[in-house]
């Protein structure tokens, strides 16, 4: 008994800890409380975000997968019904790889298809009629259909096409034989089809198509200067360097705003529906590149802004302005892009974070901040651009805007560290 009694106590002040832990008040709020909540707030945060990037993926994929269905059972009937092949495999193989191709290559794709069959039909026959049908001749079958492509010279695309005919090839041989002909009439009705429906039969709205795949890269980068601005506020080195680091990975969103570009020219072209938005498209495919030219810009504008807040320079009230004018001015591109309109807001805003920059500078900046400066100017100068106007004109405006800035003049004092970086550079 004199064993439990101590025992029980222990327990009981263990639990006494525990409670105590759990209702431990900082000035009557509850802190760990207020930790929980605001962890379990991220974890909505964070599923909401989840949810609504699948459902714009879906969204931005939703089109393709009707295309893809249409041209897929419309190539079968095409071959089955008016060619009269009882086994139309590679009419809707052909159309749903055409389709599947990154937009705007989907005229070299169907060539590429074409041929690709071409080869894994001419070796696939070849090579069964010498050794026959076996898994070791299907080894074999691969291995020479991508050999010979490779030795030709082919895009990655026919070498794979090849070989997965070649594969096609020998497992139906022995139920289809003698259909040479009709397997590469499969494919070109399959790709031909596959066109029919993209630019005739169901075309995407060209514009549609590349306003969804800009909202991701704009949105990132504006959402990353957003933060960027509010880490040079609070002096948060982490905040920034996350910003810095979401920032760099932004290839899949560009890569898929430069593919929409691509495809919704391509569509342009082919789409008589369509044609009357060539106009329109220039001025987004000129914006590409400019706006590539911003995400790199502001990256080293953060990771400066990162530098700035370990070596503890100063940050004047102006510099987390810019920044933040910066985000709006993408955000409000974005929208005008959208719905068509001039993006006079968007170079208004530009210009308020120059002169925003300008203000900082004059106030006094050390080496890190001054690039930060240069950077806001760069950044504005490419959103400028991607806005429709001359580079030219642009780096006028950002002058004008930054204005002819100079530090407060005070007494003289004896040059005992490095100099004051002069005016950032545009660009």
């Amino acid at each position: 008994m004199a064993r439990v009694v101590p025992a029980m106590a222990v327990a009981r002040d263990r639990r006494d800890s525990r409670v105590r832990r759990a209702i431990r008040r900082d000035g009557g709020v509850d802190v760990d409380g207020a930790r929980i909540a605001d962890a379990m707030e991220k974890l909505r945060h964070r599923g909401r975000a989840t949810l609504q990037d699948r459902l714009h993926r879906v969204r931005m994929a939703g089109g393709l997968a009707v295309q893809a269905g249409l041209a897929a059972g419309l190539s079968w009937l095409a071959a089955h019904e008016l060619l009269g092949n009882p086994e139309p495999v590679f009419a809707p193989i052909s159309a749903v790889g055409t389709l599947a191709a990154s937009v705007g290559q989907r005229l070299r794709r169907t060539v590429e298809l074409i041929a690709g069959v071409a080869v894994g039909v001419a070796v696939g026959d070849f090579l069964i009629y010498l050794v026959g049908t076996g898994a070791w001749q299907l080894g074999l079958v691969v291995t020479a259909a991508i050999v010979l492509t490779v030795f030709a010279g082919a895009s990655v695309s026919i070498v794979i096409q090849a070989a997965a005919t070649a594969v096609l090839i020998v497992t139906l041989s022995p139920k289809t034989e003698n259909l040479e002909i009709p397997r590469f009439v499969d494919a070109f009705v399959g790709g031909g089809i596959a066109l029919l429906v993209t630019s005739i039969l169901l075309p995407l709205n060209p514009l549609r198509v590349i306003n969804r795949a800009a909202r991701p890269a704009l949105d990132l980068l504006a959402g990353q200067l957003d933060t960027a601005a509010e880490a040079l506020r609070e002096r948060d080195r982490d905040k920034a360097q996350r910003a810095l680091d979401r920032l760099r990975n932004n290839q899949e969103e560009l890569t898929a705003f430069s593919e929409a570009i691509e495809g919704a020219k391509e569509t342009a072209i082919l789409s008589p529906a369509r044609w009357h938005r060539r106009d329109e498209l220039t001025h987004y495919a000129e914006a590409s590149e400019p706006i590539d030219r911003a995400m790199r810009n502001a990256g080293t504008l953060i990771r400066r802004a990162v530098t700035l807040i370990e070596d503890e320079e100063p940050v004047p009230e102006p510099m987390p302005d810019a920044v933040a004018h910066l985000a709006e001015s993408v955000r409000t591109l974005k929208h005008e892009f959208a719905v068509g309109e001039e993006p006079e807001q968007a170079r208004e805003r530009a210009l308020r974070a120059v002169s925003e920059a300008g203000r900082a500078y004059a106030e006094g900046v050390g080496f890190s901040g001054s690039v930060v400066i240069a950077q806001v100017r760069t950044t504005a100068s490419d959103l400028m651009v991607a806005s429709g106007i001359s580079q030219e004109e642009a780096n006028r405006l950002v002058r004008q805007s930054f204005g002819d800035q100079e530090r407060p003049s005070g007494p003289a004092e004896p040059d005992t560290g490095p100099k004051q970086p002069a005016t950032p550079p545009l660009g």
